[in-house]
């Protein structure tokens, strides 16, 4: 009994495994009925994504991009924005640690206004204010977006993952959407 039971565990287990590897196999070009299509959940970057996301400031020359690096090893993050000509400036406090700007955005006379109405202008001096910042995010391939937890200069970022920079606006938006 046990022997039959062994048997028929070890059969179910085989087909399990041909089955998912069934489900896993990328078409190649020899079959001309392959869809070749990345799927969503793959996107069709081969290398880095970058998204920076400055929509909640609703400006006329808004940086907004969502961008692929095409690599096939990890990168620095800087190094990632800068092939994409995205520039950042950091604080007086605190250098490219703290992203102050991006692509010149929020201008240092561009009022930012906080929930209780007054006006704010960034002066990137120290940290920025609470209501208005810059935040840095990164999605590992197939994950969910988290906050970085290095700065632009050292993040690594491997093929198939992404970054943002996202703007925020009095809490508006909380996380990176795409």
């Amino acid at each position: 009994m046990t022997s039959t039971f062994r048997t028929f565990a070890a059969a179910s287990a085989a087909a399990l495994l041909l089955t998912l590897a069934a489900c896993s196999s990328t078409p190649t070009a020899s079959d001309p009925t392959a869809d070749t299509t990345p799927s969503p959940a793959s996107g069709d970057c081969a290398g880095v994504t970058i998204v920076v996301d400055a929509s909640v400031l609703e400006l006329d020359d808004d940086p907004s991009q969502k961008a692929c690096v095409e690599t096939d090893e990890a990168i620095v993050a800087a190094d990632a924005l800068a092939e994409l000509g995205v520039t950042t400036e950091g604080t007086d406090e605190y250098g490219d640690q703290v992203v102050c700007r991006v692509d010149g955005v929020p201008a240092e006379d561009y009022a930012l206004t906080a929930e209780d109405g007054s006006d704010y202008f960034e002066k990137c001096e120290s940290m920025p204010a609470a209501f208005a910042y810059w935040s840095l995010w990164v999605q590992p391939e197939g994950g969910e977006w988290e906050y970085a937890q290095e700065g632009l200069s050292t993040q690594q970022l491997q093929p198939g993952e992404s970054l943002a920079l996202l703007f925020s606006l009095n809490g508006e938006p909380a996380a990176p959407t795409s």
